[in-house]
């Protein structure tokens, strides 16, 4: 049961869901929260991105105690998210993905981690699939030669090189606690005095680097970015992103994803890095264009495809440049 603590002490936190259909995952996610609550005194908020499958419908049948905040258009992770921090009053605030659930004990041993660690300004989980398999989980901020060492595939095959594996920590023990750059948002645990120097998520990143960009400035204002590896959250999300990084395929909504990350990209490093900008779209449009050239003369089908598709590629690039002006303005939401 869901309880409001004594007057004056708030709640011991404020789980906040975006959400955009994903109806069935999302009943399975509040049914964690609600369950892993029992002790505690929470305050749910589901933010709905202007759903078309009874998403708010579900919610308002079957969970009640819930605060349900609808968009009239799909605002994105960051700016949606915005919607509902301004109207927390938990003593912190508990972001998790509408695919993601909690494990035993996780939101509890969140808010036992924060309160043992004032200077934290965000802590993170350790992720896994369903199957238990491991999900990047903390990671390094991004620099043009380790974008390009994840691009070209380098990291995957030296996950234990300190330098192919920075990205991703691959090198790290995941089994330690640690001070990191960044935290995926699938789940992330923030206190509310870190967003009040730094202020909320910047609403110019629609999917893509804002949780990235976040961390960064709450480091900046003096607080610590801390992985928890006894947190353990179940991420459906991740497993759907590595199967399509196996196999490219470039169906409209495939391209759609990747444009957004590309335009993510370029304003992140606009923003962080300034000229650097310009580093970021040529070295990846490099990387792309040699893979069209080794491929070009191929009678192998596979091979022919693949060129094909970084062909597409090549082309997303140069519109999400286009379309940012060079990552100095963020596109009309939805992207």
């Amino acid at each position: 049961m869901l309880t409001k603590a004594p007057e004056g002490l708030g709640f011991d936190a404020s789980i906040i869901i975006v959400s955009f259909n994903t109806r069935q995952i999302l009943r399975e996610c509040l049914e964690s929260v609600i369950r892993e609550s029992t002790g505690l005194s929470i305050e749910i908020f589901v933010v709905d991105n202007n759903s078309h499958d009874g998403s708010t419908q579900m919610v308002r049948e079957c969970f009640s105690q819930v605060k349900l905040l609808e968009s009239d258009i799909n605002l994105g992770f960051g700016a949606a998210n915005n919607i509902a921090l301004q109207q927390a009053s938990g003593r912190y605030y508990v972001l998790l993905n509408s695919d993601a659930f909690f494990q035993e004990g996780a939101l509890k041993r969140a808010i036992e981690h924060m309160d043992a660690q004032p200077d934290c300004g965000l802590g993170g989980s350790r992720l896994i699939g369903r199957d238990g398999s491991w999900q990047p989980s903390s990671r390094s901020f991004h620099s043009i030669v380790h974008d390009l060492v994840v691009l070209t595939g380098l990291a995957g095959k030296f996950p234990k090189s300190r330098f192919f594996g920075h990205f991703d920590r691959t090198w790290a023990n995941d089994d330690e606690p640690a001070s990191v750059d960044w935290v995926p948002g699938a789940f992330s645990i923030i206190r509310p005095s870190a967003l009040a120097k730094t202020g909320l998520f910047d609403p110019a990143f629609f999917l893509y680097y804002e949780e990235v960009d976040l961390c960064r400035r709450i480091k900046q204002a003096g607080f610590s970015v801390w992985y928890w590896p006894d947190i353990i959250v179940v991420h459906i999300g991740g497993e759907s992103s590595r199967q399509l990084k196996k196999k490219l395929e470039f169906s409209s909504m495939t391209a759609q994803v990747v444009m957004w990350r590309m335009r993510s990209t370029l304003l992140y490093y606009r923003k962080h890095h300034g000229p650097q900008v310009y580093m970021a779209k040529w070295s990846e449009l490099a990387m792309y264009r040699l893979t069209v050239a080794r491929n070009r003369w191929s009678r192998a089908s596979v091979r022919k495809q693949r060129g094909e598709d970084y062909r597409v590629l090549i082309s997303l690039m140069n519109q999400a440049w286009k379309d940012t002006q060079g990552g100095r303005v963020s596109p009309p939401r939805p992207w």
